[in-house]
């Protein structure tokens, strides 16, 4: 049975140009097929028509493999799309490559994050330029013309209008997330409240009990026992607070890490890409999915090997956890599965993609995508 989820994930830790690259590869293939010459794109009438040669196959490429960068370099691709149609146009090819300038105009409009208008006055001015040109070596009239800026417009507009969306669901998740923070930092704050009235104030009790058994050393021992052992757990439950205050309490990733190699657990970690500056959420969601991914690991598949692969993409984060099923449960009682509900809860409510279940050689599997709150 084929894992297509497995799959899913396997071609998300991929860059986004290797991502990008089939939809060039295709039409570039398609723009190639010798059928289809002189079928594609014609903004001129009565242009001269060069025979298709090596000067074509150039074109083709110039205009159709640059899509592979349209959502890590928009700008950089539409510029040399077009000057690929360009040459399309002025040479008489009309290959079917000419959809490429569409692609890279929506792109563009989405993915652009600056000098957005400097690239529509840009593109503007090549395409009047373009018009210019094809006018004295064809028919070109300024109703076509216009037609054609139009339709070309309009692909713009529609990336712009997709990232006006996009952003204006990476405001909402933000909200959200605030909102689910601030409740969050509310609970803590009472459950902090808790633990210290509920401790201390049995310490302080016990503690006034234990100056009247001066004279009862067996009672007196008892007593302050007592006080030591709720002292511990006063400590225990302090620190569960805090972990949940500070994400980042008690290091980061790599002392993560380094703390359950020293627990017994071969663990390695591998990190791909650059580290992004980002948003606190999502960088304590990072740090939460590895720590109750490892701590299950421990508790459940104990001295197995572990890798912890950690891909920095742009805009997200890709996480895989997993275990190869060679150790042992040291926790018999089974969980309740309350961790892993929860960072699904988390990972969904920043736009992401989380799952958790047994590995198809065995051992369990933890992945995670998690938006890292950046426009691309």
């Amino acid at each position: 049975m084929i894992d297509f989820a497995g799959l899913r994930d396997r071609w998300r830790r991929y860059d986004v140009a290797v991502q990008d690259l089939p939809l060039a590869l295709l039409l570039t293939a398609l723009s190639l097929v010798p059928e289809w010459h002189r079928h594609g794109t014609r903004i001129a009438d009565a242009v001269p028509s060069r025979p298709f040669d090596a000067w074509g196959v150039l074109v083709i490429v110039l205009e159709c493999l640059p899509l592979a960068l349209r959502r890590t370099r928009p700008t950089l691709t539409l510029a040399l799309v077009f000057t690929g149609f360009a040459a399309d146009q002025l040479c008489g090819y009309n290959t079917l490559g000419g959809i490429a300038l569409s692609l890279a105009l929506v792109s563009a409009g989405l993915y652009a994050a600056r000098h957005r208008r400097t690239i529509v006055i840009t593109a503007t001015v090549a395409f009047l330029a373009l018009a210019g040109a094809l006018a004295r070596v064809g028919q070109l009239g300024p109703d076509a013309v216009a037609l054609f800026y139009g339709i070309l417009g309009s692909m713009w507009a529609i990336g712009a209008t997709l990232r006006r969306s996009r952003r204006a669901e990476l405001e909402h998740r933000r909200h959200l997330a605030e909102s689910t923070r601030a409740a969050e930092r509310t609970r803590i704050a009472r459950d902090l409240h808790d633990v210290v009235t509920h401790h201390v104030t049995a310490m302080v009790v016990q503690a006034e009990a234990a100056r009247y058994l001066t004279g009862a050393p067996e009672r007196l021992d008892g007593a302050l026992a007592a006080i030591s052992d709720t002292g511990r757990q006063a400590i225990t439950d302090l620190r569960h607070v805090l972990d949940l205050l500070d994400p980042g309490h008690g290091g980061e990733l790599r002392a993560l890490v380094e703390r359950t190699r020293r627990a017994g657990q071969p663990v390695e970690l591998i990190e791909q890409g650059d580290l992004p500056d980002i948003a606190g959420d999502a960088s304590a969601t990072v740090y939460r999915v590895a720590q109750e991914a490892l701590t299950n690991a421990l508790k459940y598949d104990h001295g197995a090997r572990t890798s912890v692969t950690v891909r920095y993409g742009a805009g997200e984060i890709d996480m895989r956890i997993s275990t190869d099923g060679s150790g042992a449960g040291t926790d018999s009682t089974g969980g309740s599965g309350r961790g892993l509900t929860g960072l699904r809860e988390r990972v969904r409510t920043l736009g992401g993609d989380f799952s958790a279940g047994p590995g198809a050689e065995g051992g369990f599997l933890v992945t995670a995508r998690i938006p890292t709150g950046a426009t691309p």
